[in-house]
């Protein structure tokens, strides 16, 4: 078993080692994953996935081959990508990327991107042509930026491009960089070269015709959003519906004009391709085959037109299309040139077309969800058709319908919802066709489902029910675990419209899963509606409990769990045992266990068994009974030699009694094993008129034995007739022989002997005394059939004079004796050290010939002060780990062996840790109130501690660097003062060296020049307002930095800073600039409120009684506190004011601020960030508004503030300028009024505003605001514009009209006097599609502008539209969805009055107080102080126009498209223990302190909380905790008390009193007799029983995020495989298989993974996710504790405390009495180690711990490391491979004790007057290596406990069956 172990964890390491190769040890990871992407012809992108473990940057060196030029590029640690501008693809680049940390650099990531040999070069089986083209007359020219085609003739080409899903996402897009390199070598116009495309797959489609575009850039555009279509690959289908429908007239096709087909694939049609291919070419259609990576060459060859040296190419990748566009371009060119000639040299010319006119005047009505109508004016002459062409403006497959010239209007069915259709149609005439009228519309948005409710949950169903959609044909639910699973686990359910309920089954249970509900519409799908639910746990069993307990058996009973349940799994096991029973009893709730051991007691656990699985198990303990002993022993048919004895049987299940007989008055004891099923036995032999005691046992199956019954009878005595003579003979009496002295210890020897004739002796008499006299003479008593005798406790090193001698009825015989010796008591030998690190030392030694009790292990400091501590290990061990060492530290070790008398002299050595220092520290920079500090770095140091300490006040500054650092500087430090730096370096596990110090005195203060003598001035007056404060009117919070780092001085310069920055403002109070002053460090405190102070004067005097708060730096908490305790009505935040924030800090936050940063700017709150000293200027830019030049500051120092003052005011009181306050707009702040915010039209305040509502807007996550008729909402104009409107602005509007909105106009936004009289806004006709623009002239005069027309129409059709008018001092500019659309002339406006009202919707003919308003739906509505913020905005609100490139992230976005990007989310909290993975995605943790001195043994806390949910992971069981440590050798036994009296004796006169009697049995008192001799000293104690296994350790806490993974395909399902997660489950498989205890597994309870699962978004399937990231990296291991939820077994359990002191034996009759029996268990073991107990002999060996079975399925924890020590339990003499244990991928660990945990007991403090602190020792060393280790795999031996019977001398093993 043992053998096979090693070979399959050999063989497990050199599978992994072979999968896995690691770095050197001590490296740096190297990158991972080169990827190479061309931009341009002149860029080149390069990027490489991060490698694992800590690194700070990348060096990246590249070569360009063949001029060989070399350089080196530094790129930072978050970029992991290079984009090289001066790129030749013509050269070969050769790439070098290292990964840098410090001074060290890992192994280089090595790739070669290859040169790209222009035109056909790189195709296959195609020859270099582009030296054959020959010009002619084309004006060809080869301009810098390419090829252009310059020749007169004009073409038709139709390009046909491969759509299928084998091309892919990411190659799509070089087949569209590839086109539009293709479009830009020709001159496009309507009268010059027309160019039209299809996409193909399983079904072509046309994106767009011949006719389309009407210039190159249109078609470029074309190109760049050419959508991808995905699906099979039919080319011949393809090539027949170009044919049909794009060489068409109506298409755009032109006769007597070349026509060429270019074909791009990148695979083997699954259709016929020749037939279509010749009926093109029959057309006259010029064929072109393009085929890429695995196109079918003879298939290309097939279709294209001869010769196909020229029409033919096959390029090996999309990336090397780009090199064959020249060499493609030019050919075409040259075919169009000869075409031409030959259709105008072979043909008569064609008549000159008749003129011909489109249609006029479009309209669409009646527009909906699917649908909407187009109505022209006719065109002039004889039409015979209309061809009404549509297509979505985003790109799709163009449809048509046709009517006859006689109609004037169609109406378009079958549209998808919420899309902007652009409409074509074009007039057919008999020989021609007319230029296309264009218009678009928008349908409208699909109605989706509501009220979406899951209830009636159970284990496995739930109920789902919604409120019906409107004009639905059905509904389609999919449903799916929030798990990262397969993709068939999500479920789709159809059901018709009139169904609204659905019972979702077959679920899994205790399982979160989204359930997702779509309206559909034919074909097309809602948006959805989406709700989540986690279904029920299966049921457990419920109330075990126990009944009818006795020694072998127990009936189980428990409460039914369900009635869906299909029967229980009983599993149960010895607590302390190793074999697992298991049965299942189907659906009862009662089963009685049998065949069980007596007093033991067991674990039961009663699982639920459903068809999902079994459910939690419900557990508990009993304990069986004592055996039971025989009933009713009695005698009958006594005799003169023999009697009968009966009893009734104890159990049925007896398997055999022991029957003991013995004359009282001495004798020898007879036995005799009778079988079970007897009850009766016939004693013979007896002697006459003798009494006899009789034992009776009972014994069973497991051979435990009962108590013994007793029997005192006597024999009948005989008569005789006595002749008148008798002679008596006295028998002889012999001596012993042969005696021998053997089997010496140090504390005991046996003494054996052969008896002459045994036939009358009584009983032996053994006395031993030691030779020097100095003990009492010991005496033993032998029964006669015993020839040997260990004598024990004996002194050692003694000699001892041993006698035999025989006793006889009449008297005794010769005695012999002998000398014998005991072994002295041995030290150990041969003490020698290994494996020194800077915590660590291993310590080995060889075991001396006498066996031991054990080890007392003593070490302490040297050559540094520390106490002694001391440990003790077992017998069996010789070699010891001894951890958490001082670095660079000597230590004394010594080992003494313990004995049962006493203890060894000590072995001594002395041992080293390695140093953890630094080197060459020294001070430089020394300044008057700064110095810096530098050194030489530590190669394994992760981190350094830097201590600043002022020696005359002993404050100090503590900072933390990373393990590349090696210099730091401090600032803000006293003048001509003394300071020692201290730097500590520290390992990855929080262990520290010694610190390493250097001491410095700053500059003192230069003298200052005599000053002369103070002239008299002014007590200081209120500072002045400074001009651009003004008319500043804002509530302005300044949030400053209180913490350690700012020292008092420097708090001193903010307070003066404070004062002059608010000294600059004008007015304080409620009607100007309120000011709140908040202190932060650990927390915020605030100084004073908004509404606190009405005067300057008492506000610049509060200012200056600012107190320092001192403490550690929070910004995040800080801002949050502004946030909702200022920012507030209660502290005075008043609305449609400016709300400006001005953080102050020093350095970097010790908490996330990015999150209540990014709510703050969102909410619209200007931030000023201002830093200094060392504060982090990107954590600054976060916290700051944007643009940052404007809102970030930043000085080395605060006597720098002088020359940033002034800007800040500037800044900041522009920002509080009440006339055009900065608001936040588009990801920037940007002067101007949200005016949705002042009306309330915000989602956490329209409720409070009547007649409004909120319906979705253009996208489901924009609110809309549904404005009902006579809403009329209304604020005065002061609260909204105090100071009027700019001279410049620009009003925006998001809006729609609705079929209730009045024909009758009305003022969208318009501003009133307190009279009710117009001064300025914006008026809609809806009756005759009219805009109107008015105000007030500075002359006083009103005047307005109307504007009218076709694009001004379509804000009256129903659909949104984004409407600016931009107002100058010159003009009203009209913009509609971001096009220019008119301008006029007006005068410069005058200013308004604030008397007045601002309101919406009001209708223009309203009177008096019967003011009523239309009904409208408004989603934006700004005031922009800027004229240019029309040009600026990209409309991103609106579906047909936003482009996710140049759009931030939608509000509440579920999903994006696959170039878009969100805003960064918040960092996750730290990771914990992983697999020694790098760290993953937010901050590192800090750093792990160094270790604390040991602790006594704490009592259990009470039970924990449990933990939270653990990341999803395989349901890997674990390995059970290896077996507890053997406990402590117990006391040693006491005196054993007074014998039991025995029985009286006959009838007679009273004797003397006797000799010692033969040995007593344990068990009742006997019949009262003479009392005994005192009995000797009992042996030691019998060694307590082994305690049981200590705690489960606690899982370690999770490990952090992987490094992020490369981004994925939208859609394309990653693999959730992987290489670790195989290699540790097969290390968790072997671990439990070999070494697991069974009795941590019933704990375990099963914890669903969860985790996120983007949620399906219209109209098509979601992404899946991407493949997770990298495994996290193992963090150091928590402390012991409670148990938390449990998951996988965790690492064997500590060694239990030692078990309790065995129970007094019962006393003998003057001999020493038999073992008394096992002391009760130890009590549970903590979570670290009990202390020793006192010396004595250690307790037996616990049997070797073996599998379980496994326990209820429980949730996979963290990554576990697969430790030697955890898998094979340590110092067990099995030695694994270094390599078994792989960290797969990841840089080896310098330390591969890193998470050791030692298993022996806590050191403990030596007291200091203990002998073997003054012992002597040597210098150890390691033996020539810097480590080694040691096999111990040839001296492993296995002890199998043995059962000791009560009677030694016989064994049952052959007797039970």
């Amino acid at each position: 078993m043992q053998f096979s172990v090693r070979l399959s964890l050999c063989l497990l390491g050199f599978l992994l080692v072979s999968l896995f190769p690691q770095p050197a040890r001590g490296q740096v990871s190297s990158p991972r994953r080169f990827r190479a992407k061309i931009l341009s012809p002149n860029k080149l992108h390069v990027s490489w996935k991060e490698p694992k473990g800590a690194f700070e940057s990348y060096k990246v060196l590249y070569t360009t081959l063949p001029d060989g030029e070399q350089k080196e590029v530094q790129v930072s640690k978050q970029d992991a990508k290079l984009v090289i501008g001066d790129f030749d693809p013509l050269k070969e680049y050769n790439f070098k990327i290292f990964a840098v940390s410090g001074q060290q650099q890992s192994k280089p990531l090595q790739a070669k991107h290859e040169a790209q040999r222009s035109g056909i070069a790189m195709v296959q089986s195609q020859r270099t042509r582009d030296s054959s083209v020959t010009a002619e007359n084309n004006e060809i020219s080869e301009a810098e930026e390419g090829f252009m085609c310059n020749t007169a003739a004009i073409s038709d080409i139709v390009i046909l491009v491969d759509g299928s899903w084998s091309i892919g996402r990411i190659n799509f897009r070089l087949v569209r960089t590839f086109l539009e390199n293709l479009v830009r070598a020709f001159n496009v116009g309507s009268d010059k070269t027309r160019i039209g495309l299809a996409q193909y797959s399983g079904d072509p489609r046309i994106e767009w015709h011949l006719n389309a575009h009407s210039t190159k850039e249109a078609v470029i555009d074309a190109v760049k959003n050419l959508p991808y279509k995905g699906g099979n690959t039919l080319t011949g289908l393809a090539l027949t519906f170009i044919l049909e429908n794009s060489f068409k007239p109506e298409a755009g096709s032109r006769p007597g004009v070349p026509k060429i087909g270019i074909l791009i694939t990148d695979g083997k049609s699954q259709d016929d391709v020749l037939p279509p291919a010749r009926n093109l070419r029959d057309a006259g259609i010029e064929l072109f085959a393009i085929g890429v990576k695995n196109a079918d060459e003879l298939e290309l060859k097939a279709i294209a037109s001869p010769p196909e040296e020229t029409h033919v190419y096959n390029v090996a990748d999309f990336s090397v299309m780009s090199d064959i566009v020249e060499g493609l371009t030019k050919t075409v060119c040259d075919r169009v040139d000869k075409l031409d000639k030959e259709i105008k040299g072979g043909a008569a010319p064609a008549p000159p077309p008749t003129s011909v006119s489109p249609p006029r005047d479009l309209v669409t009505s009646d527009i909906t969800a699917r649908s909407f109508r187009v109505a022209w004016t006719h065109a002039p002459g004889q039409v015979e058709k209309y061809r009404v062409v549509y297509y979505p403006a985003s790109g799709g497959q163009p449809d048509e319908k046709v009517v006859q010239g006689t109609e004037n209007s169609v109406e378009l069915n079958y549209l998808n919802s919420l899309t902007e259709y652009q409409v074509a149609v074009f007039a057919i005439y008999r020989s021609s066709a007319s230029e296309a009228l264009r218009g678009s519309a928008t349908t409208l948005a699909l109605p989706m489902v509501n009220d979406l409710e899951l209830f009636d949950i159970t284990h496995s169903t739930m109920m789902v029910r919604w409120k019906v959609a409107a004009g639905a044909t059905g509904y389609m639910i999919l449903y799916a675990p929030l798990t990262e699973g397969d993709p068939a686990d999500e479920k789709e359910v159809k059901v018709a419209d009139s169904v609204n309920e659905v019972e979702l089954e077959g679920l899994t249970p205790a399982t979160e899963y989204t359930v997702t509900v779509y309206a559909m519409y034919g074909e097309e799908a809602s948006d959805p509606m989406t709700s989540q639910q986690t279904t029920l746990p299966l049921t457990p069993a419920r109330n075990l409990r126990f009944s009818d307990v006795d020694h072998s058996s127990a009936r189980l009973s428990w409460d039914a769990s369900s009635r869906k349940v299909k029967g229980y799994r009983i599993m149960y096991v010895k607590t302390n045992g190793v074999q697992t029973n298991e049965v299942d009893v189907g659906s009862v709730t009662t089963w009685l266990l049998r065949n069980l051991t007596s007093l033991t007691e067991y674990t039961v656990g009663v699982f639920a068994i459903y068809d999902e699985g079994q459910a939690e198990a419900v557990t508990d303990s009993f304990t069986t009974k004592t055996v039971p002993d025989p009933l009713d022993l009695k005698s009958s048919d006594i005799s003169t030699d023999s009697f009968r004895v009966s009893w009734q049987h104890a159990t049925s299940d007896v398997v055999l009694y022991r029957l003991t007989w013995t004359p009282t008055d001495g004798g020898d004891s007879e036995e005799v094993l009778v079988d079970g099923h007897i009850n009766t036995y016939l004693i013979k032999g007896l002697s006459p008129a003798s009494e006899y005691e009789v034992l009776l046992a009972a014994i069973y199956n497991n051979e435990a034995e009962s108590d013994e019954v007793i029997l005192v009878e006597s024999t009948i005595k005989r008569t005789t007739t006595v002749a008148t003579t008798t002679t008596t003979t006295e028998a002889p009496r012999f001596g012993v022989r042969n005696m021998r002295i053997d089997e010496e210890t140090s504390f005991s020897m046996r003494v054996s002997w052969q008896p002459v004739d045994s036939r009358n002796v009584r009983h032996y008499r053994l006395n031993y005394v030691s030779s020097k006299g100095d003990r009492a003479e010991e005496t033993r008593t032998v029964p006669t059939g015993q020839s040997s005798l260990v004598l024990q406790p004996l002194l050692s090193d003694t000699e001892y004079k041993v006698a035999i001698t025989p006793v006889y009825p009449e008297g005794d015989g010769p005695p012999i004796s002998r000398m014998g010796r005991t072994l002295p008591l041995s030290a150990p030998k041969n003490l020698r050290v290994s494996e020194e690190w800077y915590n660590r030392f291993r310590i080995s030694w060889d075991v001396p010939p006498s066996p031991t009790m054990g080890y007392r292990v003593v070490y302490q400091p040297v050559s540094a002060p520390g106490p002694a501590l001391e440990t003790f290990v077992g017998e069996d061990v010789n070699t010891m780990l001894i951890v958490n060492l001082l670095s660079g530290t000597e230590y004394s070790v010594k080992v003494i062996a313990s004995y049962t008398t006493g203890s060894s002299e000590a072995l001594s050595g002395r041992a080293k840790t390695l140093y953890l220092g630094v080197t060459n520290l020294n001070i430089y920079q020394v300044r008057m109130t700064s110095l810096c500090t530098q050194w030489q770095p530590h190669r394994h140091a992760s981190a350094y501690r830097v201590v600043l300490e002022s020696l005359p006040s002993g404050q100090k500054q503590e900072t933390k660097l990373g393990g590349g650092a090696s210099r730091h500087c401090f600032n803000n430090l006293k003048p001509n003062t003394q300071y020692k730096i201290s730097v500590y370096a520290q390992l990855l596990d929080g262990t520290e060296g010694p610190g390493v110090s250097a001491t410095e005195r700053t500059l003192p203060v230069p003298t200052p020049a005599p000053t002369k003598p103070p002239t008299t001035t002014p007590l200081p007056t209120i500072p002045p307002a400074k001009e651009v404060c003004k008319a500043a009117k804002a509530d302005l919070v300044f949030l400053i930095d209180g913490s350690w780092s700012i020292g008092d001085d420097n708090f001193l310069k903010i307070i003066r800073f404070l004062y002059s920055t608010t000294g600059a403002l004008d007015r304080i109070g409620p009607d100007g600039t309120q000011v709140a002053i908040v202190q932060f460090s650990d927390d915020a405190r605030t100084e004073f409120k908004l509404n606190s102070y009405n005067d300057k004067e008492r506000l610049l005097d509060a200012i200056n009684k600012i107190s320092y708060k001192g403490g550690n730096t929070k910004t995040g908490r800080a801002i949050q506190h502004v946030k909702e305790n200022i920012f507030t009505a209660a502290a005075g935040l008043r609305r449609g004011i400016p709300n400006v924030l001005v953080v102050l800090t020093d350095g970097r936050s010790q908490d996330d601020v990015n999150k209540v940063s990014k709510e703050m700017q969102m909410a619209g709150y200007i931030v000023f960030a201002l830093g200094f000293a060392d504060a982090d200027y990107g954590e600054l830019v976060s916290i700051a508004s944007k643009p940052s030049d404007r809102h970030v500051f930043f000085v080395d120092d605060l006597d720098a503030f002088k020359k940033i003052e002034e800007k800040l005011v500037t800044f900041v009181c522009e920002a509080a300028t009440a006339t055009c306050p900065s608001v936040p707009m588009s990801g920037s702040t940007t002067p101007g009024f949200r005016m949705m915010e002042l009306f309330g039209l915000v989602e956490n305040r329209y409720n409070s505003v009547s007649g409004v509502s909120m319906v979705p807007g253009t996208f489901n996550t924009f609110p809309c605001f549904h404005l009902h008729s006579d809403a009329f909402l209304a604020q005065p104009t002061k609260y909204l514009h105090p100071e009027g409107l700019p001279s410049d602005y620009t009003i925006t509007l998001l809006f729609r009209l609705l079929p209730d909105t009045p024909e009758e106009p009305f003022a969208l936004w318009e501003i009133l006097n307190k009279n009710n009289e117009p001064l300025v806004g914006v008026i809609l006709d809806n009756g005759g599609k009219t805009l109107t623009f008015f105000n007030n002239d500075y002359k006083g005069e009103f005047q307005t502008v109307t504007f009218e027309g076709p694009e001004i129409k379509k804000l009256f059709y129903g659909s949104f539209h984004k409407l600016h008018i931009a107002i100058s001092k010159t003009s009203a500019k009209v913009v509609i969805d971001c096009k220019m659309v008119a301008e006029k002339n007006i005068n410069a406006a005058g200013n308004i009055t604030t008397d007045g009202v601002e309101v919406l919707g009001r209708m223009v003919r309203s009177r008096g107080n019967k003011d009523n308003s239309a009904p409208f739906q408004l989603q934006i509505f700004d005031i922009v102080c800027s004229t240019s913020w029309a040009n600026r905005d990209k409309c991103c609100e609106l579906p047909g126009l936003r482009k996710e490139a140049d759009c931030p992230a939608m509000p509440k976005a579920c999903t994006c498209t696959q170039d878009s990007k969100g805003p960064p989310g918040p960092a996750g909290p730290p990771g914990g223990p992983g697999i020694r993975g790098a760290r993953g995605d937010r901050g590192e943790p800090g750093p792990v302190g160094p270790t604390g001195p040991v602790g006594e043994t704490g009592v259990p806390g009470p039970q924990g909380p449990q933990g939270p949910q653990g990341p999803s992971g395989r349901t890997i069981i674990g390995p059970p905790g290896a077996p507890g440590e053997r406990g402590q050798k117990g006391d040693a036994g006491q005196q054993g008390n007074q014998g039991i009296p025995g029985r009286p004796g006959g009838p007679g006169r009273e004797g003397p009193a006797g000799q010692r009697g033969l040995p007593g049995k344990d068990g009742p008192q006997g019949r009262p007799g003479p009392t005994g001799t005192m009995g000797t000293p009992g042996a030691p104690g019998a060694p307590g029983t082994t305690g049981p296994p200590g705690k489960q350790g606690e899982l370690g806490p999770p490990g952090p995020p992987g490094g992020k993974g490369e981004k994925g395909e939208r859609g394309d399902l990653q693999s959730t495989s992987s290489v670790q997660a195989i290699a540790r489950q097969v290390c968790e498989q072997l671990i439990q298989s070999h070494m697991a205890r069974y009795n941590s597994i019933l704990n375990q309870a099963p914890s669903p993974p969860v985790s996120i699962r983007t949620v399906p978004g219209p109209p098509g399937e979601p992404g899946r996710p991407g493949s997770p990231g990298s495994q996290g990296e193992q963090g150091p291991p928590g402390r012991p504790g409670s148990h938390g939820q449990p998951g996988s077994s965790g690492q064997p359990g500590e060694r239990g405390q030692p078990g309790e002191k065995g129970e007094k034996g019962s006393p003998g009759v003057g001999v020493q009495g038999p073992r008394g029996p096992p002391g009760p268990p130890g009590a549970q073991g903590q979570g670290r180690p009990g202390n020793q107990g006192p010396s004595g002999r250690p307790g037996n060996p616990g049997s070797p711990g073996r599998p379980g079975v496994p326990g209820p399925v429980g949730s996979s924890g963290p990554p576990g490391y697969c430790d030697p020590n955890s898998c094979v339990g340590y110092n067990v003499g099995v030695q694994l491979p270094p390599n078994v244990f792989q960290n797969y991928g990841e840089a080896e660990e310098d330390d591969p004790y890193r998470y050791y945990q030692p298993n022996y007991p806590a050191p403990r403090p030596v007291s200091p007057d203990d002998p073997a602190l003054a012992l002597d020792d040597v210098e150890l060393r390691s033996p020539g290596v810097h480590r080694s280790t040691r096999s111990l795999g040839g001296e492993e031996e296995t002890v199998e406990p043995k059962r000791r019977l009560k009677r030694g001398a016989k064994t049952l093993s052959g007797l039970i069956k």
